[in-house]
């Protein structure tokens, strides 16, 4: 009989084992998730100020004479 009693008592120790690392890994990934999920939304973010800044100088750049004829370029410092 106290074998089956140690036998019991160290599958139980075992499983008591196994659940306290399941526990701490499971923590871990959401520790990990959470980390991951701000990263994207910080990514978002400056992907969007990146997209609206391009938006702007894209307009700058159509209403400004960059494009202009070379005829109306004023002339080079050196003439």
């Amino acid at each position: 009989m106290p074998d089956q009693r140690d036998d019991l008592e160290q599958r139980l120790i075992d499983l008591e084992t196994r659940l306290a690392f399941q526990e701490q890994a499971l923590s871990e990934l959401s520790d990990a998730l959470a980390a991951t999920r701000g990263e994207e939304a910080r990514n978002a973010l400056a992907m969007h100020r990146v997209l609206e800044e391009l938006r702007h100088m894209r307009a700058a750049l159509a209403s400004n004479p960059f494009a202009a004829e070379p005829s109306q370029e004023p002339p080079p410092p050196h003439y």
